[in-house]
């Protein structure tokens, strides 16, 4: 059983920046692809961006390409997501995501543990 913390989110002005973390309990942090998503208020919840086992892969949702990037540091066991020029439109929960299985999913049905999520809201 792995447990995800996520921490870092707070409310900022458009174009400023927040760096979210993910701090997960288990000792097979290493093992496991990661992935954050977010869920706006009446929407459903979207992949974000997602991070192979090593780290050496990486994949973006087309909206926050070129703003967002995601790492992690396994000796930590933490995964990071650097949110850069941040737009109103980012506002949502988000959450972080472990995958037992191999490869990046930006499906929420291929994770098999989150956290429980934190606040990022975006003024105008």
């Amino acid at each position: 059983q792995e447990q995800l913390v996520e921490s870092g989110g707070g409310l900022v002005q458009a174009g400023e920046s927040l760096r979210l973390s993910c701090l997960a309990s288990g000792r097979t942090f290493g093992s496991y692809a990661m992935g954050w998503f977010r869920q706006a208020p009446g929407k459903e919840r979207e992949f974000v961006a997602a991070i192979s086992r090593s780290g050496g892969s990486t994949y973006y949702a087309d909206s926050v390409k070129g703003r967002f990037t995601i790492s992690r540091d396994n000796a930590k066991n933490t995964v990071y997501l650097q949110m850069n020029s941040l737009k109103p439109e980012d506002t949502a929960v988000y959450y972080c995501a472990a995958d037992r299985a191999p490869g990046l999913e930006r499906n929420s049905y291929a994770y098999d543990y989150w956290g429980q999520g934190t606040q990022v809201t975006v003024s105008s």
